[in-house]
């Protein structure tokens, strides 16, 4: 299969019309942002570039509530850009271990909503999506991007979605510092 990693205007000129929907794993994009560039991630930015001239029919940010007293701020500020923001709670077990990720809740909203969608859109680097990947394509027949920091990237999901971009290839758009 041929990945395409072409720039999101080329892409977006392409696919003129398409129906979209965007999926944020926030926590996988927050933390590749920090460790890798000590920056927070531009959110407004990706689904910029995610969308371009298609037609955008929900975006999903997934996030996990840890009691911080910024989140609640960080969390109206993805609803003003235009995501719907899902949150949940840190799991937090008897030995002191913590947990927190949405990858079947991300994986369910995806599959129910590809129905209404031409092009699905991931935002994460995480590998543990390829199944979900194959399934939304072969099953569903809807085309996948993905959307993420190559550096910190499945190098199988870079090989598994229809596109990638990468966001280290424009870090003064997608990081703010």
């Amino acid at each position: 299969m041929k990945i395409f990693h072409r720039s999101n205007e080329a892409m977006n000129r392409d696919f003129k019309g398409q129906r979209i929907g965007v999926f944020v794993d926030v926590q996988n994009m927050y933390y590749s942002g920090k460790n890798l560039y000590k920056a927070k991630v531009n959110f407004a930015q990706i689904l910029k570039a995610a969308v371009g001239n298609r037609s955008l029919i929900r975006a999903i940010a997934y996030v996990i509530k840890a009691d911080v007293k910024e989140e609640r701020n960080f969390f109206d500020a993805l609803e003003k850009i235009g995501y719907e923001v899902k949150a949940k709670d840190l799991q937090i077990f008897a030995g002191g271990a913590k947990k927190g990720d949405w990858d079947i809740g991300l994986a369910m909203d995806t599959i129910e909503t590809a129905p209404k969608l031409d092009t699905i859109v991931i935002v994460s680097g995480d590998g543990d999506y390829v199944p979900l990947i194959h399934h939304l394509r072969h099953a569903l027949g809807c085309r996948i991007e993905v959307i993420a920091f190559e550096k910190s990237c499945s190098s199988h999901l870079r090989e598994t979605c229809d596109s990638f971009l990468d966001l280290d290839s424009d870090k003064r758009r997608f990081l703010i510092k």
